[in-house]
């Protein structure tokens, strides 16, 4: 019993030093302590995020049907933001994790500053399209006329405000490479925090605010992921952070930013392809009705909402990973991902078991049709049986990704989600007349061979040999 309270105390001081973030050097010392205080900030970031997802959605179905299709077709174009954004930051943590590994703090400011300018650049480029073609952006995704006159100013804003977006998720990456987890929780909690606060005020109006409508979503959005990004650079301005940006960090410097570019290619790489894949699975799950359709969507935002938590512990692996190697501890590096995986897996083995008993409850919250209850409750547990191993190959993923090696998840990504997954789907649904089952099991199949190829691929150990 004393040696349980004692755990407990334990558990109780680590947790409030991880929210803390005193400690940002891991290459040394207990690595499951440097996972837990790498993790609990990673996954309490990724929790709000979730979070704000749902109560995003939740505000703009008080509008209409017309705002959420509004939202929905501007996503799709925002998935360009998106990777773009999810690219450079894969590319910042990869290098000033390396470079703190290393030591050389000094040229981790320098790598941060040469991501920063790149995704300035490319925002601009982003904004003067979106600000300029937002009502044929619409009209080209096959938005009705009434729908581009009333939410056209949603997407000029979100697009024409995509750099607030960009650094938010780009120089969160710079933190958690430099084991700073904590301060990209925080800014994170701060932007989505008063995202969240911002979105009824501006969709619906409070004393002189007006209602602005699906536009007044995009605003709450832009200012508080602005609020966010300033919360950022006080902290790499502030100078007491471990990245710091000085006047001596301020300069291009064309070798770090071809590095750093192309590693970020891979990046984006990864998430338009398994992006695209999902789109394309909605496409043949389609052919079997709107009820199926809603029960798998449903089914996929519960899995999300779950994954998020999740991917904060590969995130953990891609910092740990990137400090070790940089540190030449390859070793640590390796059994550092192996101890998240088992982790990861044991976390996602609960869920499933807890969503395989309780899928026609989950899926009931969010609808009443009981076709698409029991679509969505089918989906829920067959994708939870291949859920197990996606947990090792999303951590492993991302110890690739912090070693700099993008360009191997992104072919394990083309063979499994595109070459397996999209195929098998097809033939099991359509041409062996299996129907949505049929469907859902492709993507149990491609998460279990995905899984098993990275491991392999890991284990073969070419990533420690990758220079960043």
């Amino acid at each position: 019993m004393t040696h349980f309270i004692q755990s407990i105390r334990k558990a109780y001081h680590y947790f409030f030093l991880a929210l803390k973030g005193e400690e940002t050097e891991f290459t040394t010392g207990s690595i499951n302590k440097a996972i837990f205080l790498l993790s609990v900030p990673m996954v309490l970031e990724m929790i709000m995020e979730a979070l704000f997802a749902v109560v995003d959605v939740y505000f703009v179905g008080k509008v209409s049907v017309d705002a959420v299709a509004t939202v929905g077709l501007t996503e799709s174009v925002m998935m360009i933001v998106y990777s773009i954004a999810i690219g450079l930051s894969m590319a910042a943590t990869a290098v000033v994790s390396r470079r703190v590994g290393e030591k050389e703090y000094k040229r981790a400011g320098d790598a941060a500053f040469q991501a920063i300018a790149i995704a300035a650049v490319l925002s601009i480029v982003i904004s003067i399209v979106g600000i300029v073609y937002a009502e044929d952006i619409l009209r080209l995704m096959g938005g009705s006329e009434k729908l581009i006159a009333n939410g056209f100013g949603y997407t000029r804003v979100m697009l024409g405000g995509n750099l607030c977006i960009m650094l938010l998720f780009l120089i969160n990456a710079i933190y958690r490479g430099a084991g700073d987890a904590s301060m990209a929780m925080r800014s994170l909690w701060i932007a989505n925090g008063f995202n969240i606060i911002l979105d009824p005020i501006f969709i619906f109006g409070l004393g002189p605010v007006p209602a602005f409508g699906v536009e007044g979503a995009a605003i709450a959005t832009t200012i508080g992921r602005s609020l966010g990004v300033f919360y950022q650079l006080f902290g790499l301005l502030g100078g007491e952070r471990i990245i710091q940006l000085g006047v001596d960090n301020i300069r291009l410097r064309w070798s770090t930013v071809k590095n750093i570019f192309g590693i970020a290619m891979g990046g984006m790489g990864q998430f338009l392809i398994e992006s695209a894949s999902w789109l394309f699975l909605v496409r043949i799950i389609s052919e079997f009705g709107s009820a199926a359709l809603a029960g798998y969507t449903i089914a996929f935002r519960i899995i999300i909402f779950t994954i998020l938590p999740s991917w904060g512990m590969a995130n953990a692996a891609a910092t740990l990973v990137g400090q070790n190697l940089g540190a030449k501890k390859p070793d640590r590096a390796e059994r550092s991902v192996w101890i998240t995986a088992h982790l990861n897996t044991g976390f996602l083995f609960c869920v499933s078991v807890l969503f395989f008993i309780m899928a026609p409850e989950f899926v009931a919250i969010f609808t009443t049709d009981a076709v698409a209850v029991e679509h969505g409750s089918l989906a829920l547990r067959i994708i939870c049986v291949g859920y197990i191993t996606f947990a090792y190959g999303m951590v492993i993923s991302q110890g690739f990704n912090g070693a700099g090696d993008t360009k191997t998840p992104t072919i394990m990504n083309v063979l499994f989600f595109w070459l397996i997954q999209i195929p098998l789907a097809y033939f099991l649904a359509i041409y062996m007349d299996f129907g949505f089952p049929g469907a859902i099991v492709s993507v149990s199949v491609a998460f279990g061979l995905h899984a098993m190829a990275c491991i392999y691929w890991f284990r073969k150990g070419k990533w420690k040999l990758i220079e960043v």
